[in-house]
């Protein structure tokens, strides 16, 4: 691996997303696995160089000896990672992918790294460096004859090299010491070699043929083209949304339907700041987003799982007598206690890395609404919710009437205090709203009167209260005159007319305050201080919400100006992070589920009105 300085870090963007549906790999232009948590997203992991180069952990596979360059692309259709060198000796290809595991939970999961020689001679060199337990756990290494075994006290998985490979290993030329393991080997055109790691394998090392090898990439490759074949939407983007809805299924734990917010954490939304979160949970608010998204791409298994996984969860909050927990891990279990890891340095020195996240516990209202949306939508769509479960959203609701008039922590997560944020009381009267829509829909058992006395007292709160008539614009929270960009959201929820002048007012103060040369700040934390230093880029998501309001405005060549110049914030394979920093590159957690989920809405609205 290169330099240990903080300038050896590769940027967030110059990666590429592998996975298998329970668990997921980041691998950077260099051919470097520098992210991977095994079993599950949410498990410690084994390599995790993006958060400290020497002391993470990584894998790399890449040319050696040799000055060369290298782009990244998928296999048309599929996660497949291919990463290309290009040197004056020849061309080679990387093809990274993992075989899918289905829906059974397992700690067995396969990394496959080919290799083949596209022209000329090219030397490879592959080096595995695992760190266990972020870094924590020391390991053995045992040798085999088809391979090495590197075992912890919590897990282990095993490497071999492919056998039957036009060019083998020279056994003389594999390397075994305290960091780890790695070998040489030459291809010539037309050779195929590689490696193949699995964890938790219950028998000694077997080295796969390379025609195994290619037939698990086939099997792969087919696999995700049927899926992706599923999908509905041929509108004018469907290259970048077909590979939106791709990431956001590699960002799903199948066992459960669970969508994580990203498989990444402590990637800073500030350059050596504090603001690094640990994101490979699943938010009630991203995964409801999630079911508007794969219903209009026409995915109704997915968005029913994951209506499945929210019901469980409406019905646990219930029997609790207790509020709906704004993230949960991705099998519902509600505990993510926030640990920072002190012995890693964090991504480009940006420290303290975190892991777990301390604001599970936080109370943000708009977490019911955007739940009930996502209900509503599904049983417009054919998805009814079963008795026990309307009954328990129901019991919900009376919740939320008696509890939506008080102080919370808002969608941002700030850890300053409680405020009485607008955003949380405009989404709280669309949970009522949304709640009286099914009842009354579908006949079913609710305390409509108490709702629609509790949703229209709310109305008239934030029409009042929400609204700063000196600022002319609804602001963050009651009593102040700070902008937020989540208010983007109130004419697409019908809380509001895009034309009413009230509104009107608020998009022109949003475009002279938070809109820099098309990106969207959340909101200014020097105006709102959030409990922590420095400050953080634009909000990917917070930019697509704004072209739906643009367009819903009738600023249609606005909006479309502006989606097509987010388009370019993409890293070359369509990925997004969190944030985009002034300096025009990808910071915070990558990729991020929050960013493709408003991608894929926001192409879609926009083909309905250009239509």
């Amino acid at each position: 691996m290169a330099g240990d300085g903080v300038e050896s870090y590769p940027a967030v963007e110059n990666h590429g997303l592998i996975g298998d549906l329970q668990t997921a790999a980041l691998i950077s232009t260099d051919g470097t696995v520098d992210w991977f948590c095994a079993p599950r997203f949410d498990s410690p992991s084994v390599f995790g160089a993006l958060l400290d180069r020497r002391n993470g952990g990584h894998f790399q596979l890449s040319p050696h000896g040799v000055d060369y360059t290298s782009k990244q692309l998928y296999l048309p259709g599929t996660p497949i990672l291919i990463t290309r060198f290009h040197s004056a000796d020849g061309v080679g290809e990387l093809l990274d992918f993992m075989p899918v595991t289905g829906a059974q939970a397992t700690d067995r999961h396969r990394l496959i790294r080919l290799v083949r020689m596209v022209r000329g001679t090219m030397q490879f060199r592959f080096h595995c460096h695992p760190r266990f337990n972020y870094g924590r756990d020391p390991y053995e290494l045992e040798v085999h004859p088809e391979g090495d075994v590197f075992r912890s006290a919590t897990m282990s998985f095993t490497l071999a090299a492919f056998k039957n490979s036009v060019r083998e290993f020279d056994t003389r030329d594999i390397k075994r010491d305290a960091e780890g393991v790695s070998a040489s080997f030459t291809l010539h055109a037309g050779d195929i070699g590689g490696v193949v790691l699995e964890t938790a394998c219950p028998h000694a090392p077997r080295a796969l043929s390379t025609d195994e090898a290619c037939e698990l990439l086939a099997e792969t490759r087919d696999h995700w083209r049927r899926w992706v074949g599923g999908s509905r939407y041929k509108g004018r983007w469907r290259e970048v949304v077909e590979r939106s809805a791709m990431t956001l299924k590699l960002m799903t734990y199948a066992p459960t339907g669970a969508l994580v917010a990203a498989p990444t954490a402590g990637l800073p939304e500030q350059i050596g700041g504090q603001r690094n979160w640990d994101y490979r949970y699943t938010w009630i608010r991203d995964a409801s987003f999630s079911v508007h998204a794969l219903l209009r791409l026409g995915f109704t298994d997915e968005a029913e799982k994951y209506l499945l996984w929210l019901d469980a969860r409406i019905r646990e909050a219930r029997d609790g007598n207790l509020p709906l927990q704004i993230m949960y891990r991705i099998d519902g279990s509600p505990d993510l206690p926030e640990e920072v890891l002190g012995h890693l340095e964090g991504y480009r020195g940006s420290a303290p890395v975190r892991i777990g996240n301390g604001a599970a516990g936080q109370l943000q209202l708009d977490i019911y609404g955007e739940a009930l949306v996502a209900l509503e939508l599904a049983d417009r769509n054919g998805l009814i919710p079963p008795y026990e479960g309307w009954r328990k959203t129901a019991g919900l609701m009376d919740w939320l009437c008696a509890h939506w008039d008080q102080p919370e922590d808002g969608i941002w997560e700030t850890r300053s205090g409680r405020q009485d944020f607008t955003y949380g009381r405009v989404l709280s009267w669309v949970a009522l709203d949304r709640a009286i829509r099914i009842a009354r829909r579908r006949g079913r058992p609710g305390d409509i009167a108490r709702w629609s006395a509790e949703r229209d007292a709310i109305y008239q709160q934030v029409m009042t209260r929400g609204f700063n008539q000196e600022r002319r614009a609804f602001v963050q929270h009651y009593g102040s005159d700070i902008l937020d960009a989540s208010l983007l959201a109130m004419p697409g929820l019908n809380f509001i007319s895009p034309t009413d002048p009230m509104w009107e007012s608020t998009l022109r103060a949003m475009d002279s305050g938070l809109v820099s040369d098309s990106l969207v700040y959340r909101y200014d934390p020097s105006a709102s201080p959030d409990g922590l230093a420095g400050t953080e880029g634009t909000f990917n998501m917070c930019t697509f919400w704004y072209v739906q309001a643009l367009a819903l405005a009738g600023r249609i060549d606005d909006a479309r100006l502006t989606f097509e110049k987010m388009l370019t914030y993409s890293n070359p394979l369509g990925l997004y992070s969190e944030e985009i920093a002034p300096t025009g590159e990808q910071i915070g957690n990558f990729p991020q589920a929050f960013s493709h989920l408003s991608l894929i809405s926001t192409a879609a609205h926009l083909d309905d009105l250009l239509d």
